[in-house]
């Protein structure tokens, strides 16, 4: 098993540059392709965690999404009602997003994933 897994959506140009950054970078690495495999409630909340807890300051939220603009602009949600939001509406989650054990990031930018990967 990989130690660390890349949250992907092939459609993304962004995404798509985070698999080259992890190839290039050659580590060992599991791809979840989370709008076809997604991601359990509390897989997200372990993902928020893993981010620092804060899933708006964390960048792990895309703010323009039309999804993001029709049901959760200028609310204030738990960690645990945006946990729950993201399992409903998965295009919430920004990407790519690198995950380990101890720790995650966002890849934007992608330089993100070698600071993690360098701790």
């Amino acid at each position: 098993m990989a130690d660390w897994t890349i949250l992907h959506n092939n459609q993304c140009r962004k995404s798509r540059e985070g698999i080259a950054f992890l190839e290039n970078y050659g580590v060992e690495y599991a791809v979840r392709e989370y709008l076809k495999d997604p991601l359990t409630t509390e897989e997200v909340k372990t993902l928020i965690r893993l981010l620092g807890g804060d899933p708006l300051n964390s960048g792990l939220i895309r703010k323009g999404e039309a999804d993001y603009k029709a049901h959760f602009k200028g609310k204030q949600l738990s960690n645990d009602e945006w946990a729950e939001a993201i399992v409903i509406y998965p295009k919430l989650l920004e990407r790519p997003v690198l995950m380990g054990k101890k720790a995650a990031v966002v890849g934007r930018p992608l330089e993100n994933f070698e600071i993690l990967l360098k701790s």
